[in-house]
């Protein structure tokens, strides 16, 4: 299973865009400053996320800041 293989590393690069297929430039790490600078009322538990809980992540942004999951998900991936 080599595609399982190539799949695993390039989780390890940027586990952000395969866990939420969220289109992310640069590094989660400087996605995540970026929106705690912009939204100062975000925790690092709310910008925590696990594989395959795009939903949920979104929705804890949703209840926060009180943007759409469209809305939330376009400005994520401008950032």
């Amino acid at each position: 299973m080599e595609t399982g293989d190539s799949q695993s590393q390039a989780d390890s690069r940027n586990p952000f865009v395969m866990a939420t297929k969220l289109q992310v430039k640069g590094s989660w790490n400087a996605v995540k400053g970026k929106l705690k600078q912009k939204y100062a009322q975000l925790t690092d538990d709310d910008l925590t996320f696990s594989e395959g809980k795009e939903d949920e992540f979104l929705g804890r942004l949703q209840q926060k800041l009180g943007k759409s999951k469209e809305d939330l998900r376009a400005e994520i991936e401008k950032l």
